[in-house]
């Protein structure tokens, strides 16, 4: 269960740092870090897709058509979010489709856990979702409020 604290800290430890050396930074250069720390950690769940793929798959139901192949395209996509949030042009982008990853993949998390994969935590059955589905929460959270919210400032209405 280290895994889940490790994204935690990966995803807002660039923010941290940037607020303890810049105090008083703009507020662009702080969504900056936090999208920095978004992207180590989809760099860091891309790499299971390459390193642990085949338990990956086992996380997909069996009716799921190539699931290794599948198990690596989604490793490809968490790469090129996480390439995307590092870059300003592309980071709101990169955002939304971190969060709309985080939302499609979580059934497969359930499914995982339903079935005792030996997957991360997945093993402990449900009771992994005790501790999955909050820190996807955390994460889409940090995605609204840290990487697409403008600090300070509120949304206005498109007229």
């Amino acid at each position: 269960m280290l895994t889940p604290v490790l994204m935690i800290l990966i995803t807002v430890l660039p923010y941290l740092a940037y607020r303890l050396v810049w105090r008083r930074g703009p507020s662009q250069d702080l969504r900056s870090a936090a999208a920095a720390g978004l992207g180590l950690v989809f760099l860091f769940t891309a790499s299971g897709h390459f390193l642990q793929t085949e338990p990956m798959a086992q996380m997909l139901p069996s009716w799921v058509p190539e699931r290794t192949a599948l198990v690596y395209l989604t490793g490809v996509l968490e790469i090129a979010i996480a390439v995307s949030l590092f870059f300003r042009r592309s980071r709101v982008a990169g955002a939304w489709a971190a969060a709309a990853v985080l939302i499609a993949f979580f059934p497969a998390n359930v499914y995982a856990a339903f079935q005792q994969v030996p997957m991360g935590g997945h093993s402990w059955g449900p009771v992994y979702l005790l501790v999955r589905a909050p820190l996807q929460l955390f994460i889409l959270w940090w995605i609204w409020a840290m990487v697409l919210e403008v600090p300070g400032k509120t949304r206005r209405a498109a007229v």
